[in-house]
């Protein structure tokens, strides 16, 4: 298995490619706006990025990303200190907490009214959002290191894009479940059977890291969660515990230089609208969710991130049916370098957004961020929120104040 047997340093190659905007539709959600932080007068609008190349097959469930295109720069990585958590550059207090193994949790997003306030998601080291299938609203998965939260969730069924995100940071996995088609990619792949946790994976379940809360009135699929205590216990269970191999991410404290002002990010998912503004008094970006502030109901805190990252990804139907209801597919997202040179990301932090590219050139790397001369695009020491939006027909508009 990749995280615990790895014996080298993976570096990360950078490639140099060009670079375009931003930018789709209005959400049918709409909210009242508070005011942001000066910036400039109106939302800057540009067409989303185009991508040069299609994919034209769908890659297996194990299939690893390769480096194909050139001019390249491979930096030597460097093992991050004992009480450095390599997810977010922050000097910890007590370096036991980072001698475990990291988890990832797929955490429901859709629909408000049911999931909304998520409990543990303001304790998480980083956070992937993309498109539900139907290509409408959106689910996270949450990824654990630093902190450990008493509970996360609701908890919901994963997707196609968690065949990547816990090999890119060498976490076990939970959800609720699969659909049919998406199982059986995951028996396939190399996460099974001692890195993915699921009810769907009813001989690998014991000891059930899952329980209900019925305290709310909700739907039965929303009263289920976890916590990453409870993943770590059956995933020792399994022979995976301890300190990981996690090389890959670059922080600094101070921003790179030729940044743009940036105090207000709008994303209008399709049934959804999202939105970051800068706070100067806490240095990050605050989210606020279809208008209203997005919160932990833990803590009742709104959700910060120290870095927002829009990445923009391929992203298409599979022949799978996710939804048997309504026959939405599932999606393929290809968060990889292999076939895809066309790949931009926009860094914001400190106020201020920075353009670039994202790059992840083999299965067990990072995805890591570089300027358009080819050097590394340092984050902001602190929780990351990445945004994964599609390329193409279905790309988003977003607009940067």
């Amino acid at each position: 298995m990749h995280r615990e047997h790895r014996r080298r340093l993976r570096t990360l190659t950078v490639v140099v490619v060009g670079l375009a905007g931003l930018a789709l539709l209005p959400s049918l959600l709409g909210g009242c706006r508070e005011s942001a932080p000066p910036a400039t007068p109106t939302p800057t609008r540009t067409p989303p990025p185009t991508p040069t190349v299609t994919p034209t097959s769908q890659p297996t469930a194990t299939s690893s990303p390769t480096a194909t295109a050139t001019p390249t720069l491979t930096p030597s990585p460097t093992p991050w200190p004992e009480n450095v958590n390599p997810l977010t550059g922050e000097v910890v207090d007590d370096k036991t907490r980072l001698d475990r193994v990291p988890v990832a949790i797929k955490v429901a997003n859709t629909w408000p009214q049911y999931v909304r306030p998520q409990a543990g998601i303001a304790s998480a080291d980083l956070i992937y959002e993309h498109y539900n299938e139907g290509w409408y609203a959106t689910r996270w998965t949450t990824v654990y290191l630093g902190e450990n939260p008493e509970r996360v969730g609701s908890v919901r069924s994963g997707r196609i894009i968690d065949l990547e995100i816990p090999a890119m940071y060498s976490a076990v996995f939970a959800n609720s479940g699969f659909s049919n088609g998406v199982v059986q990619l995951f028996r396939d792949s190399d996460l099974y059977p001692d890195w993915v946790v699921s009810d769907s994976l009813p001989e690998t379940i014991q000891p059930r890291p899952f329980f209900r809360d019925y305290s709310r009135n909700v739907p039965l699929e929303h009263t289920m969660f976890t916590s990453p205590a409870l993943v770590r216990e059956w995933a020792e269970t399994r022979g995976i515990s301890g300190r990981q191999e996690l090389e890959g991410m670059t922080f600094s404290e101070e921003p790179p230089a030729g940044g743009a002002s940036a105090f207000n990010i709008s994303i209008p998912w399709r049934g959804q609208d999202t939105e970051w503004r800068y706070d100067d008094a806490s240095a990050q970006y605050l989210r606020w969710s279809d208008g209203a502030p997005h919160r932990d109901a833990l803590t009742g805190a709104q959700l910060g991130a120290a870095n927002v990252v829009v990445l923009y990804v391929p992203q298409w139907n599979t022949d799978i049916v996710e939804e048997p209801h309504s026959g939405a597919l599932s999606i393929r997202w290809a968060l990889w370098n292999k076939d895809n040179p066309y790949r931009p990301a926009i860094l914001f932090r400190d106020g201020e957004r920075f353009d670039g590219i994202w790059n992840r050139e083999e299965r067990e790397d990072m995805l890591a961020l570089a300027d358009e001369e080819g050097n590394e695009m340092p984050f902001k020491v602190g929780n990351t929120f990445f945004e994964v939006l599609p390329q193409g027909d279905r790309a988003i508009e977003i607009a940067v104040e």
